[in-house]
């Protein structure tokens, strides 16, 4: 125990009785009595402590403290006459002999109440995060997130990775996101990149030899913020295996992350090995979603044929989608505040009907689907109580906002959906190619990096045209959980030749692959081993395990939705000195940076 106290706040019991003690920590609250006595509680990191003040001098030093001083108190402990079963010192408290305040706070009125931080706006708890974070909830998120840390990384080393750091300071590489740039003082004109992720150096370290490599690696993407990711900057379990395949990876994950989940987790429940694994063509028409939660037991029906031709106008020419529920037992109201939220969140509009107590189908555009009822209720498999949410548009259109619609009436209906558990899926056999929505060009689908399933030969059908690029899939997988996407990974393209022939499918020719990735490329020159790898985020997975809806809740320091951190008051100005060293100027007027 360091010098300043004997023993912490949330220590002293029975056992203690008699002793003296020295404590030290932030006054929580003061309550006086009859103004001969006042009850304080002092808080440290590890619980509170409640003091009884008797001594006329140290009464009137409490008296003239603000809240959140820091002290360092001696006294005796005694058993309370009244004692508080709710909280783990509640039998005794200490009366004191002596008390320094050792850090004053100097202001009357706190930004806001610390044991009821969250209820504050999130501006202020961000301004004052130091505050908020002494608030025990707060605190707790960020002690879960070092220990799911320490946990994964135990479990790593079990397995046999190695930790390996790599670079900040690095090359800008196209991988989906726009990078932050940092200028080379040494090198006028020139500029580092912070990684968005250690993929190239990773892959790099299984050409080298290592076989197993792992890292808890900050990436760093300028990209806006979502209530499950953070702007700036995020942490992520990196790892790479050589010599291996797609189910050496998923072994690897299925035996570290259930019992991390299991004990860590708001729920106690996780799915265990072998994990489900689901098409991705197959969960979007099934699911609506390449990330779904499996915890609700509604799927998506193709309803195109059956309600294409009904003369319900948006129906027309377009795919149509149906969610058919059980039991629903949701009002007019309910039921139009759930379609307001699909159109939302998805940007398109969500239809219904009901199949009623009397077998008829009633509410929503039910006159467009009367006059086929007996045909709709066999299609669909209705019975009554039914109720059948419908999406239509081009096919991905209606897919995804059936895959919302789904997530919504999951949530809205407890008997369709089991939250108390974590539900893993992998997610694969994903698209290799894609047309790009503003280009209208052939693009990578996810990750140039991923293997192309049946490898140069699948390829070389396709230049000539034998193979639609469009139908060619990737060796690529997501691990999903609860309907959150915790990481991408893929069987790694370590063959140049292959690799050229997949850019070249998109465009880019040999010189184009030297130049943007030219020390992997030379690196396989030399003959790289087979690698595949994984890196699930360590953020996303301390949220869930919290029971979380907002990322910035378990990070110490968030920035805010905006890519500012309001504490330190960042991104902010720089010295003209500090730009003239870095060769930089700066015209704010044309929005211009030279």
């Amino acid at each position: 125990m360091v010098q300043s106290r004997t023993h912490t706040c949330g220590q002293l019991r029975m056992e203690h009785v008699g002793q003296t003690v020295t404590l030290a920590g932030f006054m929580e609250n003061v309550r006086e009595v009859g103004g001969s006595l006042a009850f304080v509680v002092l808080r440290d990191f590890y619980g509170t402590t409640q003091l009884v003040v008797e001594d006329p001098q140290l009464l009137a030093l409490i008296k003239g403290l603000n809240k959140e001083s820091t002290l360092q108190v001696t006294g005796v402990v005694r058993e309370r006459s009244s004692k508080n079963p709710k909280q783990p010192t509640g039998d005794i408290e200490v009366v004191p002999a002596k008390i320094q305040v050792l850090g004053r706070c100097r202001h009357n009125e706190l930004p806001f109440e610390i044991n009821r931080s969250r209820e504050a706006d999130e501006a202020q708890r961000l301004r004052y995060r130091y505050l908020d974070l002494r608030n025990p909830q707060v605190r707790d998120k960020i002690v879960l997130r070092c220990q799911v840390v320490a946990a994964l990384r135990k479990a790593m080393m079990e397995q046999d990775f190695l930790e390996i750091t790599t670079p900040i300071l690095t090359a800008s590489s196209p991988e989906g996101a726009r990078d932050y740039l940092v200028p080379a003082r040494k090198h006028p004109g020139m500029f580092y990149a912070l990684p968005q992720a250690p993929q190239q150096f990773k892959q790099l370290l299984m050409t080298s030899g290592f076989d197993r490599y792992f890292q808890i690696a900050p990436c760093f993407r300028d990209e806006d913020a979502r209530g499950d990711r953070s702007p700036g900057e995020f942490y992520q379990l990196d790892m790479e295996m050589a010599f291996a395949t797609q189910e050496d990876v998923f072994s690897v994950i299925e035996e570290v992350f259930p019992p991390i989940f299991a004990k860590y987790g708001t729920y106690h429940t996780a799915s265990q090995a072998p994990f489900r694994r689901i098409a991705f063509r197959d969960a979007m028409e099934t699911y609506g979603s390449d990330k779904p939660d499996l915890r609700i037991d509604l799927t998506v029906q193709d309803a195109t044929e059956l309600l294409g031709g009904c003369g319900f106008g948006p129906f027309e020419g377009n795919v149509v989608k149906a969610i058919v529920v059980t039991d629903f037992n949701g009002t007019r109201k309910q039921i139009d505040s759930l379609c307001a939220e699909v159109e939302v969140q998805s940007g398109n509009k969500g239809y219904w009907f009901r199949y009623d107590e009397n077998r008829e189908i009633v509410g929503g555009i039910a006159k467009f689907v009367s006059p086929i009822k007996d045909q709709v209720v066999e299609a669909l498999g209705l019975v009554p109580g039914c109720f059948v949410g419908l999406t239509a548009g081009k096919k991905l259109a209606a897919q995804k906002t059936a895959g919302v619609f789904r997530g919504k009436l999951g949530a809205f209906c407890p008997n369709h959906m089991d939250k108390e558990k974590y539900e893993f899926c992998w997610i694969v056999d994903f698209p290799m190619y894609e047309i790009g929505e503003e280009s209208g060009q052939l693009e990578f689908c996810h990750n140039p990096f991923s293997m192309p399933s049946g490898g140069l030969e699948i390829l070389e059908k396709a230049h000539r045209g034998e193979v639609d690029p469009l139908q060619i899939t990737a060796d690529q997988y997501d691990l999903v959980v609860n309907g959150v996407e915790l990481s991408s990974g893929a069987v790694r393209n370590h063959d140049p030749e292959i690799m050229i022939r997949a850019f070249q499918l998109v465009g880019l020719g040999e010189e184009d692959v030297k130049a943007k990735f030219p020390a992997m490329y030379n690196a396989f020159t030399y003959g790289a081993p087979p690698h595949a790898g994984i890196a699930p985020g360590v953020d996303r997975i301390v949220m869930l395990l919290a029971g979380e809806e907002s990322i910035r809740e378990i990070i110490p320091f968030p920035m805010n939705k905006s890519a500012q951190d309001v504490m330190m008051d960042a991104p902010g100005p720089v010295s003209q000195k500090q730009l003239e060293e870095l060769h930089i100027r700066v015209d704010l007027e044309e929005k211009a940076y030279l």
